[in-house]
């Protein structure tokens, strides 16, 4: 190794050339190299203490912020970690037309356990019995003893319930938040609404699906949050709704009925203000669907949609408006009304002799089956099914609801003329009451086909002209004599001037043929006549009024009254006042429609 030397030679011979000392020169060279060493060696210091001082400043800003938010953060208890995508469980409300809630959502939370953190489990699980009745200790106690890390114990509960919970004091008891669907209306509409339930489910969240009714057919749009919350507005009115439920389940109790259903309908716009069917149940618990036996025995079973039966003597207005709209009759034409009508091997009879022939509007009043048939033999089998295809009465109804197309007429294959005749006179082919609902309602609009909504503010267009607007307005005031001197006596609700049309069918049975003492009993109506604005149709299934002497099922002494008493309840609620009206055929005019 070479050494460089700290005293050059040629240094030192310079020093002395120019008589300096080269000791001094040395010692001053010495002395500056130490200061610059010194220098560096501060610097690099004050560098590191300043780094140090920005890294403590993090570090404190950091734990205060920190500090800061939990001291503002609402306690929570440990949560699982959740490594899985995230949960969307808001879910839009539904609301009526006037904007009042039918289903929303509520805040609650779950109760989960994680075994592996209890200190007590057998305590923990006798405490848990004693708030949850309905669970079982010894299924608790082996969840809580084995080799679980994780145990469902309850999916929501009410507050009250959690503080209960809380109070066991034991740490492996948790809660994740719920959001759940509530339906603060109970069993109203309970049809139209359906249910929801839990689907995809976390610790800290859990999916909301639609089960049935407008929650599971509008369950995307629900669940879509590109729609902001906005709310799912149906065109019923909770007051009607209420209102037609209560009377329906007096009248189906006081009538003895198995079953009933009620729709009440705009006539222009076919927009459904209330529709009910009983019996029902409440959506925030909704029972099992029956696993055997006959699905309208359950209190699921939606009567005014899914209920499709033979609607009796309320189809022999179409069969008298289409021979109308033909030219084949006016109100005045007398018809052979000879009972009974032979034709082959068939009988066709009358609830009472009517006499040898009676005008078009008797038979309609008198209800005359015979008449009725004699009307559709001018019509012909091929023209009567084109009509009723055009009423709608051969596919189901458009209504939203997911049971809808569960509600499919009942059609004969062959269409021969004794079928014909019967269906002239409802039997023969099998319709839900939404659909003679909708019929109703094409009469009292003037002719125009009315489809049933349940959406508010749907975009409609104008239905297309099924008879014309002279035809149905003969149609109405044949109705309106039902009424006033015909088989709905009963339902002449003074100051709103009804029409109608009753019907009473016997009930087909499951395995063929027909029950002897057990009948679908209907009353359609609409309501005021001289302005057409809504449409009623109530059905009772196997009535009977028992107050006299002999069991009474016909709807003139069923239905009927029933109906009366929903269109004096809710005529008022829906703003029509009283008027003296028209009570004679003649009398009745139809406004000017726009």
């Amino acid at each position: 190794m070479i050494r460089t030397p700290l005293r050059p030679l040629a240094r030192i011979l310079d020093a002395r050339a120019k008589g300096e000392n080269p000791d001094a020169i040395e010692r001053e060279n010495i002395r500056l190299r130490g200061e610059a060493t010194r220098d560096k060696a501060r610097l690099r210091a004050e560098g590191r203490l300043l780094m140090m001082g920005v890294m403590f400043l993090c570090a404190f800003m950091t734990v205060g912020v920190r500090m800061g938010v939990l001291a503002n953060t609402k306690p929570q208890e440990p949560q699982l970690s959740d490594s899985g995508a995230p949960i969307l469980a808001q879910r839009a409300d539904i609301t009526d037309r006037a904007g009042r809630l039918l289903a929303t959502n509520l805040v609650t939370h779950a109760l989960y356990a994680q075994p592996p953190l209890l200190v007590d489990p057998e305590r923990s699980a006798e405490k848990l019995v004693e708030i949850f009745p309905d669970l079982d200790r010894e299924r608790l106690v082996r969840d809580f003893t084995g080799a679980r890390k994780f145990v469902w114990i309850k999916k929501k509960i009410s507050p009250e319930q959690m503080q209960a919970v809380h109070d066991i004091g034991d740490p492996g008891l948790l809660f994740g938040p719920r959001e759940m669907r509530l339906f603060p209306n109970g069993a109203v509409a309970s049809h139209i609404l359906g249910g929801a339930r839990f689907g995809a489910e976390g610790v800290n969240s859990a999916e909301i699906v639609g089960v049935a009714g407008v929650e599971k057919a509008f369950d995307l749009w629900l669940r879509n949050p590109e729609n902001n919350g906005a709310p799912l507005q149906l065109t019923i009115d909770l007051t009607l709704q209420s209102a037609v439920e209560e009377i329906l389940d007096g009248g189906m109790k006081l009538m003895n009925a198995k079953g009933a259903t009620a729709i009440l309908m705009e006539v222009k716009t076919g927009e459904i203000l209330a529709m009910a069917s009983l019996p029902d149940f409440d959506p925030n618990d909704r029972p099992a669907p029956l696993a055997k036996g006959d699905a309208s025995d359950s209190p699921l079973f939606n009567r005014a949609v899914q209920g499709v039966y033979e609607l009796g003597s309320t189809f022999k207005i179409f069969a008298v408006a289409q021979a109308m709209e033909l030219g084949l009759v006016n109100p005045e034409t007398k018809v052979p009304t000879k009972t009974p009508l032979v034709y082959g091997r068939h009988r066709i009879r009358d609830f009472h002799n009517y006499g040898a022939e009676n005008s078009v509007t008797d038979v309609i009043v008198k209800s005359s089956n015979v008449g009725t048939a004699r009307i559709v033999q001018m019509i012909g089998g091929e023209r009567q099914r084109e009509f009723l295809e055009r009423l709608g009465f051969l596919e189901p109804t458009s209504v939203e609801l997911i049971e809808a197309p569960t509600g499919r007429p009942i059609v004969p294959q062959k269409w021969p003329e004794i079928t014909a005749m019967t269906i002239g006179y409802g039997h023969g082919l099998s319709a839900s009451p939404l659909h003679l609902a909708a019929a109703y309602a094409t009469i009292a609009n003037g002719g125009l086909r009315v489809r049933p909504t349940l959406i508010r503010g749907a975009a409609r267009t104008p239905g297309e002209r099924v008879m014309s607007a002279d035809v149905a307005q003969k149609s109405l005031a044949m109705m309106r004599a039902v009424v006033t001197r015909g088989t709905a006596s009963f339902g002449d609700v003074k100051g709103y001037q009804v029409a109608g049309k009753t019907g009473t069918a016997d009930k087909a049975k499951p395995t063929g043929g027909y029950y002897k003492d057990k009948v679908i009993a209907t009353f359609a109506s609409v309501f005021p006549v001289t302005d057409p604005k809504y449409v009623l149709v109530l059905t009772l299934d196997e009535p009977s009024e028992n107050a006299g002497s002999e069991p009474r099922r016909t709807a003139g002494w069923t239905a009927v009254p029933v109906a009366a008493e929903v269109i004096r309840r809710v005529a008022p609620l829906l703003g029509l006042r009283p008027q003296e009206g028209p009570t004679e055929l003649a009398g009745i005019q139809l406004v000017k429609k726009d």
